[in-house]
């Protein structure tokens, strides 16, 4: 009975410890919360989790096993066999070649080696392949990374963005509750007309849909953000803002001068270049099959068979116990017995001793010489040329790819700056605008249509240059991130 509690008490504890060892887990691949992540820690994230750097991570291990493989060819090649056969009535003994109407038990060893000598230089320029496509897979990486971080730090602006919007559309909101308030002590006083309530009661309305459309869009933006790192929108998500100043940020550089730099930083300039290599390479591995083939081979082999077990031994060589087991008459199939007069047949050659007496070994040069082979050689040499042209082809695709993109990105951050500048000028006078009316209607000298107008036209402003502001930010981020700088707010 001790023991049977002692064993529901350990499975008790273990169930509780791997509950435990599980929360944990579950803690470390979700976020907290009541935790507010910034951009390194959503892209930290998003990294360790998304399906496409993954795939992509794999395809690099590929690589690494190909080039491992591709060197591994210079090695010579061993292969063993074994085989063991049984056979009755008459038959050929798989040893003597003779034969033979009896029950016969045969086997059979073999070890066989080659060594490539020279093969048209196949195999160095196959490794040298091996070793861009490997090359090229890890850039592949580095774009996949390059590509999520940007996908990230665009949604996580417009959380932050939208967090703005929702602080802006609160504000407004309780600006035009306090107006309402007022004026409904001064309509109950007699001073203002009902009407006054009324338009302003109708504003406040107004911007309560306003906020909550601003917030809709900002569950929206969390949501795309938790879809992008992977998380369930079930899961609390909360971000940082950072403390982002855009009168800091300049452009300073020409577009001619930021491309050049992402010629030399951009992972899919690389790539483009080390595959453009291994193709190269591939020509000249394919070439290599046109050339004789020279290779060094060894042969160790040895066998057994059941018939060859009697072995004739003078007389008085050896003493027994027993009658000698019988042997084959080799002319007649049929089993002796008796001695003769120089010696006898004795059942004592045995799986050992034959293994070892009947060990014959091999060793030999081949030279293939190809001549005609259906054109298979020729038409992987001419295939192998064509991929290599195409791989130039996409070098140039992807460079000018990416001067398209430095330029657009060049040209919306210029635009993007102007538009920040124009709203920020906007925002002042909007601000200073409804400051006025906001004296004029405490005052009565403005009526509720007036204030309205005034306060909308600064939300307005606002919402203007928060998307400015937050647009000049991201597309400036970008061009810092085509000259190699990393992505930080």
């Amino acid at each position: 009975m001790k023991r049977i509690l002692l064993a529901v008490l350990i499975l008790m504890v273990s169930k509780v410890t791997w509950a435990q060892i599980d929360t944990v887990k579950q803690e470390a691949q979700t976020p907290a919360t009541n935790v507010k992540w910034g951009l390194k820690q959503c892209i930290d994230y998003a990294l360790s989790n998304n399906l496409s750097v993954q795939r992509s991570a794999y395809n690099v291990e590929s690589s690494e096993v190909d080039l491992r493989q591709s060197k591994f060819a210079r090695l010579p090649s061993l292969n063993g066999s074994a085989s063991y056969g049984y056979s009755w009535g008459r038959g050929l003994d798989p040893v003597s070649n003779a034969f033979t109407s009896q029950e016969i038990k045969s086997s059979n060893l073999a070890a066989n080696a080659s060594l490539p000598i020279f093969n048209g230089f196949r195999i160095h320029n196959s490794i040298q392949q091996y070793q861009t496509t490997y090359a090229a897979s890890t850039e592949d990486l580095a774009k996949a990374k390059n590509d999520l971080i940007l996908n990230v730090a665009n949604l996580f602006i417009n959380v932050v963005f939208n967090k703005e919007l929702v602080n802006n559309a609160r504000f407004q909101l309780e600006s035009s509750q306090k107006q309402l308030d007022r004026t409904t002590r001064q309509v109950a006083a007699g001073a203002l007309a009902k009407s006054e309530q009324l338009n302003l009661d109708a504003q406040v309305a107004s911007n309560e849909v306003t906020l909550i459309q601003q917030e809709n869009a900002l569950a929206l933006s969390l949501l795309r953000l938790k879809q992008a790192l992977r998380i369930p929108a079930t899961q609390g998500l909360d971000v940082e803002i950072p403390d982002l100043n855009p009168e800091a940020l300049v452009i300073d550089q020409s577009r001619d001068e930021i491309f050049d730099q992402a010629r030399q930083t951009m992972p899919e300039i690389r790539s483009a270049e080390y595959k453009i290599q291994s193709s190269h390479y591939a020509v000249k591995a394919a070439r290599g099959n046109l050339y004789p083939r020279l290779s060094l081979n060894a042969g160790l082999n040895t066998n057994y068979s059941s018939t060859q077990e009697a072995q004739f031994y003078p007389d008085n060589t050896f003493s027994f116990s027993k009658a000698p087991v019988a042997y084959v008459n080799q002319d007649t199939g049929m089993p002796v017995y008796t001695r003769n007069p120089n010696g006898s047949y004795l059942n004592t050659y045995k799986f050992a001793d034959q293994i070892k007496d009947n060990i014959y070994k091999t060793l030999g040069l081949q030279l293939t010489i190809p001549i005609f082979n259906g054109y298979t050689a020729r038409a992987s040499v001419q295939r192998s040329i064509v991929q290599n042209q195409q791989a130039k082809i996409n070098a140039q695709e992807i460079e000018q790819t990416l001067r398209q993109n430095v330029e657009s990105a060049y040209n919306d951050a210029a635009a993007s700056a102007k538009t920040y500048n124009s709203a920020l000028r906007q925002v002042t006078a909007r601000t200073e605008a409804y400051r006025m009316m906001e004296q004029r209607f405490g005052a009565g000298a403005a009526n509720s249509f007036e204030y309205q107008v005034s306060q909308n036209n600064l939300f307005q402003a606002q919402t203007d240059l928060s998307r400015a502001k937050y647009d000049f930010i991201f597309k400036k981020k970008v061009l810092d991130f085509y000259q190699g700088k990393p992505i930080e707010y």
